[in-house]
């Protein structure tokens, strides 16, 4: 089992943590794919090959929405927050401490 993703011992850990562990560290790793993807496709210079790489890269977006769903499904602040500031015209900064305030009236 790889135990780099953990900063406590796993064992300490409950089945949930590990698994929101394991949750993130996908998510993590979606987001560089789509990076990657993205650095390649603003290179590349055959138009089949980029055509590819684009068709991988929306997977990737895809893999990212589910891992964030899973989290947010299981984490109220979170979800508070990303209501709060995600989709919505205006100012991103002011938006994200409108949420901030939400957040604090939301328990675990």
């Amino acid at each position: 089992m790889a135990e780099n993703q953990y900063h406590e011992p796993p064992d300490e850990l409950s089945a949930e943590t590990r698994t929101f562990a394991r949750m993130i560290t996908s998510l993590t790793e979606e987001v560089e794919a789509i990076s990657w993807y993205e650095q390649r496709i603003s290179i590349e210079q055959d138009d089949e090959a980029r055509a590819i790489m684009e068709n991988a890269q929306q997977e990737e977006f895809k893999h990212f929405a589910m891992d964030l769903e899973f989290l947010l499904r299981r984490k109220a602040k979170w979800r508070v927050a990303c209501k709060g500031v995600l989709f919505h015209d205006g100012d991103i900064v002011e938006l994200g401490e409108q949420a901030e305030e939400a957040e604090d009236e939301v328990g675990d």
